[in-house]
């Protein structure tokens, strides 16, 4: 006997068949079930999924329909809340089913034939689990406080108050504030409480997920086993990441580590999800489904009836909004630890520490937290990259054996070549951007679409050979450094070979000190080892990591994001800074000499006064006031159609006309004119840079105050848009795309 379903396949996002296509089967097979089939003259991965087949589309004729190739047996079916996430995510951001949910599955489920899953099953049999010592009158195990730290008393109030309410939660702790093992000790009081329950734990970085995962399965490995922690991130290859998946599926995994993407793994009995640093915007996707794992993250808790933990010590604007006492609104319940892991009092006859102290009060600064200074730029020498205080107080760390990070969120020796006679730059001659000279290769990068060239020996404008660096990126500030503390000597390094003693150790983390596989862990091995003295860095440096010999933070060129025209500048500027000066300090005997050093030509704005307090709450609220002034989010809701042709016109000809569409055939539809009178289509604009690849890319932004109206006219202007691109006015146009919720306008 036939069966008739319904199969998900990833078709194209505006595919014209859509992506729920209709199949033959020999047996019924549950929804959620992966199969084989075959699209066009290829085989590809299904999901079975569970819609009326008159919603599905493709061929109806029954002589023409297709039968299932295959099913993946082993593979228990996806589950319903699952499918449920997958629709959400599909219908809020506007993509398509079949994108959204293949996406989501492991690449090499898409590659394998069903034979070759069994054998792959085969080898991915679990080891068997230690037996579990603390276990207590149910047979389960109890929470082992003794394999962590001792709590203090904010770690304690913070886990009580997670155990017995239902939360969302966000964990507002200060920087080495102990969120982590606040993290720990949830997951293990889960774990403990239930024989199947599963984490999900979610870093915004795939360099966080090593360190995270060593203190996870040092933790819990002894208890439940090797394969109980799995991590999941795209810098796995497809066989990790297949296993991962496979381990978490089947519920052999008992937490799953992992970036944005995996908040779409696949796990059964879920029932905790921990979102860290959930203010980083790389939880939102820029490609594809430009989804937000971390709102996803509280939908998904939500539907599992999991509880839901993000933390940060500078939360988003919105999840600070959504914090806000439940009587104004808030849906989340906000538990604070403001107190550093530590702490220590003055020792009653140390008066260079009372001394410091007295400092640091009269400065703002809260115990444990590092001092904040801000040099005036404006009173240095010209041109000076760094103040001559800044450059004694690294010399005094060098001095004590202390290690001091400079942090520029720029790498490259610098941003542009140019010359000074006829004024060429480094232009990429593809984008509308330009390329970066790197000294140690001698190129010149583009950064948005890759293009490198040899450095030119000479202007390739007017010939002259004297062609300059212009601005600085981290390769230039680590060889500035370097001169500038060429005659300092590290103490007690007098040997034979350098009777005066070993010069000062410089060394530099960002993407390009980090392409080869394994580079980041054994750089961070060396600064961890206290074989640098001095690091020089990206924001590749400035979160997460737990630095314990860093007394120093530096940030020699913020102020660019002050005037951005850019609402979420100033957020993501505090935020930066606020991280990257949490990694000063974290070792308790050194805390109270840690500072955060900020040159500034800026020093009385308002948003480095905060700082200077380690004030977040007045600077959120602050903001918060301001983009309830201006009608920005997260007081109102926002989308931005985005547009690429082969010229700048045909892009912003094409959103123009659909926006004029929407004005005049949407509102002849009956019902809708109360819809679009809550919804703005502002002019279309090029983007930023509007050039990449030699593509011209326009945006339009769409706005309303009600999030309901916004999706709905979402939903319809989608018909409204595909007719457009087969109009006359369409022509020239590559892709067009929606994101809601963008971070970057």
């Amino acid at each position: 006997m036939s069966h008739w379903l319904c199969v998900l396949v990833q078709t194209p996002a505006h595919a014209a068949m859509g992506s729920v296509l209709s199949y033959r089967s020999e047996s019924a097979l549950p929804s959620g079930t992966l199969v084989r089939v075959p699209l066009g003259s290829r085989e590809t991965l299904g999901v079975v999924w569970d819609v009326e087949s008159a919603q599905a589309t493709g061929e109806f004729d029954p002589a023409k329909i297709r039968s299932v190739a295959g099913t993946l047996e082993g593979i228990a079916p996806l589950s319903a809340t699952w499918q449920q996430l997958v629709t959400f995510t599909a219908n809020y951001y506007q993509r398509s089913l079949g994108e959204v949910a293949l996406a989501a599955l492991p690449p090499q489920l898409r590659e394998l034939s069903p034979a070759q899953v069994q054998r792959r099953l085969k080898r991915s049999k679990p080891t068997t689990a230690p037996a579990v010592t603390n276990a207590g009158d149910s047979g389960l195990p109890r929470p082992n406080h003794a394999s962590g730290p001792s709590l203090t008393a904010e770690q304690t109030a913070a886990l009580d108050q997670i155990e017995s309410q239902p939360g969302p939660f966000l964990l507002f702790g200060a920087t080495g504030s102990g969120k982590t093992e606040v993290y720990l000790q949830a997951v293990q009081t889960l774990l403990s409480a239930s024989p199947q329950a599963q984490a999900l734990i979610m870093v915004p970085e795939i360099n966080l997920t090593p360190q995270l995962e060593a203190r996870f399965k040092a933790r819990f490995a002894p208890l439940y086993g090797d394969d109980a922690v799995v991590s999941l991130h795209s810098g796995m290859t497809n066989p990790q990441r297949l296993k991962s998946w496979l381990a978490a599926h089947s519920g052999q995994a008992r937490m799953v580590l992992g970036t944005r993407m995996a908040v779409f793994a696949s796990l059964p009995h879920l029932r905790l999800i921990v979102v860290d640093e959930e203010h980083d915007p790389s939880y939102k996707s820029s490609e594809g489904a430009r989804y937000s794992a971390r709102d996803l993250a509280v939908y998904r808790g939500r539907l599992e009836n999991a509880k839901v933990l993000l933390g940060s010590a500078t939360p988003s604007l919105e999840s600070w909004h959504h914090s806000r006492p439940a009587e104004a609104g808030g849906r989340y319940l906000r538990i604070a630890m403001p107190s550093r892991i530590g702490t220590l009092p003055p020792g009653p006859n140390n008066e260079a520490t009372r001394a410091h102290q007295t400092t640091r009060t009269n400065a703002g600064t809260p115990d444990g937290l590092p001092l904040v200074r801000r040099v005036d730029m404006n009173h240095q020498p010209r041109n000076a990259v760094f103040s001559i205080p800044l450059l004694e107080a690294i010399k005094e760390r060098v001095a004590r054996g202390e290690q001091s990070m400079v942090f520029l969120n720029r790498r490259g020796y610098a941003p542009v070549l140019h010359c000074t006679d006829c004024g060429w730059k480094s232009e990429c001659p593809h984008c509308s951007a330009f390329r970066v000279f790197h000294k140690i290769d001698r190129t010149l990068r583009c950064h948005h679409c890759g293009f490198t060239e040899r450095v030119p020996r000479a202007c390739p404008s007017c010939g002259n050979p004297d062609i300059a660096p212009l601005g600085r990126g981290t390769e230039r500030l680590e060889e500035h450094l370097a001169e500038l503390l060429a005659d300092v000597r590290r103490p007690h390094t007098i040997s034979a070979e350098f009777p005066e003693g070993e010069p000062v150790r410089v060394a530099r983390i960002d993407a390009d000190t980090t392409r080869l596989k394994g580079e980041l862990q054994s750089q961070l091995a060396a600064v961890h080892a206290g074989d640098v003295d001095v690091l020089v860095g990206t924001q590749m440096i400035a979160k997460g990591h737990d630095f314990r010999r860093i007394t120093l933070v530096a940030a020699v060129n913020p102020d660019g994001a002050l005037f951005s025209s850019d609402f979420r500048a100033p957020e993501r500027l505090f935020g930066l800074l606020m991280q990257a000066g949490g990694r000063a300090g974290r070792d308790a005997n050194l805390g109270e000499r840690s500072e955060v050093w900020i040159q500034t030509f800026q020093p009385a704005h308002a948003l480095y006064a905060a700082l200077k307090r380690h004030d977040y709450p007045a600077f959120a609220n602050a903001q918060l006031r301001e983009r309830l002034q201006a009608g920005l989010p997260p007081f109102t809701a926002q989308a931005l159609v985005r547009a690429e042709a082969r010229d700048q016109e045909a892009a912003q000809a094409f959103l123009n006309a659909a926006s004029a569409s929407a004005h005049n055939e949407m509102a002849q539809w009956e019902g809708w004119a109360t819809v679009l009178d809550q919804i703005t289509l502002y002019p279309a604009v090029p983007m930023s840079i509007q050039r990449v690849a030699n593509v011209e890319r326009a945006q339009m932004l769409v706005e309303s105050p009600s999030r309901n109206a916004l999706q709905q006219f979402l939903s319809a202007w989608q018909s409204v848009l595909h007719t457009t691109r087969k109009q006359p006015v369409g022509k020239g146009l590559f892709r067009w795309a929606i994101d809601v919720d963008p971070l970057a306008i």
